[in-house]
């Protein structure tokens, strides 16, 4: 669907194994801009390539204009499909320097971070052509497009501003209110979404796991997720005594959340963990 002028959005659902027997329908968007050439924002899980070109045919353009794929972060769904079309297309990969490791080697990121049905979702490793760094701007053959290194749910994610179109895409850098947390550093994740919230000129954002919000939803999106992390964090402060193991916390803390405990999964209980180093503090939300 068209989003602005120059972007468009893909919404790809997909599925996640949690458990043996046991699958989550999920869906992540990922974004095209259309100039000259075309960028796309992310890649979707593996096989999407089929989707992401006929979608654009369908608008009459051709697959071919795919010039840049800017990954937000390295994760499967996010880097999914960027092999086959860079090899298609033979377009240029561009990502945080934070994320380059597990991207262009894919079984690396299983190996540190094993996610359920991984070689499902990832199409392959993909090498980065462009490091990119906060505060980096890419000229999109005139349309400019502003980096913004977000932390948190990674630690190379990054968000990106569209001054031309007044958008903002966050990749997962905002968490969704009820929805299963997943983050690596909580107080890297409380900054950044301050962070984000803090930039002039947003009027629509986009997110990878939201649909798209405009004006006063975006700034309402930012603060119910500060409020969704204060939530989580009192419910693992409440529930932990150091002495449970990581699985034990993280079904503690979703039945404290009112989440199906059936959902407990080694990325889930790594976001709980990540509240235990933060545990002398009780308000997340005036931490520096």
């Amino acid at each position: 669907m068209q989003i602005t002028k120059h972007i468009h959005a893909i919404k790809i659902p997909f599925q996640i194994a949690i458990a043996p027997g046991i699958k989550v329908d999920r869906f992540v968007y990922m974004y095209l801009i259309y100039g000259k050439k075309i960028y796309l924002i992310d890649s979707g899980v593996a096989n999407s390539e089929k989707m992401i070109f006929d979608y654009i045919m369908k608008t009459g353009r051709n697959p071919e204009d795919i010039s840049l794929i800017v990954l937000t972060h390295s994760h499967p769904d996010h880097i999914g499909a960027a092999h086959e079309i860079k090899r298609v297309t033979g377009c240029t990969v561009a990502a945080h320097h934070g994320e380059r490791s597990w991207i262009e080697d894919v079984e690396l990121q299983y190996m540190e971070r094993p996610v359920p049905g991984f070689h499902s979702l990832v199409g392959g490793s993909v090498m980065i052509d462009h490091v990119l760094e906060n505060g980096a701007i890419l000229d999109l053959d005139g349309i400019r497009l502003e980096v913004f290194h977000t932390p948190g749910h990674s630690r190379g994610s990054i968000s990106l501003l569209l001054p031309k179109d007044g958008a903002l895409f966050t990749g997962d850098a905002i968490p969704l209110a009820k929805d299963l947390p997943i983050y690596d550093d909580i107080q890297a994740s409380v900054r950044s979404i301050k962070k984000i919230k803090a930039i002039d000129g947003i009027e629509i954002l986009l997110s990878s796991w939201d649909d798209p919000k405009k004006g006063i939803n975006a700034n309402q999106i930012m603060d119910e997720a500060l409020s969704y992390l204060q939530r989580i964090h009192e419910a693992v402060t409440e529930v932990d005594n150091n002495e449970i193991s990581y699985d034990q916390l993280c079904r503690l803390v979703l039945r404290k959340l009112h989440l199906p405990e059936t959902t407990a999964n080694p990325l889930i209980a790594r976001s709980f963990e990540a509240h235990r180093k933060v545990s002398d503090h009780k308000d997340l939300l005036t931490m520096e």
